[in-house]
């Protein structure tokens, strides 16, 4: 069966002109077209743009997801367990939290008063504005994130895939060193958490040696970074922070 835009907008939940322009671009072309000239779209059609809004909901640029999903070498299966790891963690913590809007709701209900701690025990011992202000005195988030912003802007598609190419060597190269049973203190471990904050540098902003520390603790700590790597590979997170942190120290 094929379909029209117009099914399709209504399938997806998005509008006729996000399809025009996701035409327009190259991401999503649709496989044919009627008598009249109008768009037709497939199954496979709709299997990418899936694809492409499970990404559109995880934050991937349009540019970076053209990419993704244009690789010969990529498995269909290999996106979606990707997304399914990144998703996860997403919903874990919104699972938390909707528990604990949930609580307050029937504390209100019963007039029950709640702990100071019950309250607040979602949020564990973050300080949203604590860290900011902190991340922003240590490593000038404001203007590094600024930079990230400027640079990403101007990239091309065969940028994007340049960047690619290079994340999938290097995940490629970190699972190599996790099977065959390298410590993270580890030569080999130690000059790939070196290719990762050379990468960064390369195509976002300058990390130094402490902000890629902040990174590696992130990578840990934060449930959508932690399941990026984890999809790479079971246990990486902990492994390449510290990796991260015996290249920082070897090198200080």
């Amino acid at each position: 069966m094929d379909f029209s835009v117009g099914q399709v907008a209504g399938f997806a939940g998005v509008t006729v002109r996000t399809l025009h322009h996701y035409d327009g671009i190259g991401l999503l072309s649709p496989g044919g077209r009627s008598h009249a000239g109008h768009r037709r779209y497939s199954d496979a059609d709709l299997d990418r743009l899936q694809q492409i809004l499970f990404y559109r909901e995880l934050g991937f640029p349009l540019e970076e997801i053209a990419v993704l999903l244009d690789d010969p070498a990529a498995d269909p299966r290999d996106h979606l367990r990707r997304q399914h790891a990144l998703l996860s963690g997403r919903i874990a913590e919104l699972q938390k939290m909707a528990a604990a809007v949930e609580t307050a709701l029937e504390a209100r209900k019963m007039g029950i008063n709640l702990t100071p701690e019950e309250k607040f025990e979602v949020f564990g011992a973050k300080d949203p504005e604590e860290h900011a202000e902190e991340a922003e005195r240590r490593w000038g988030s404001t203007a590094t994130y600024a930079e990230s912003q400027r640079r990403v802007a101007r990239y091309t598609k065969d940028d994007w895939k340049r960047m690619q190419a290079e994340i999938a060597e290097w995940s490629e190269a970190y699972t190599a060193v996790m099977e065959a049973g390298e410590p993270a203190t580890g030569e080999r471990a130690m000059e790939l958490a070196e290719a990762h904050r050379l990468h960064i540098s390369t195509w976002f902003y300058e990390c130094t040696y402490e902000i890629h520390r902040g990174l590696g603790e992130m990578y840990v700590s934060d449930p959508q970074f932690r399941a990026y790597y984890e999809s790479i590979g079971p246990g990486l997170a902990e492994h390449l922070r510290d990796a991260i942190n015996a290249n920082a120290e070897r090198r200080a």
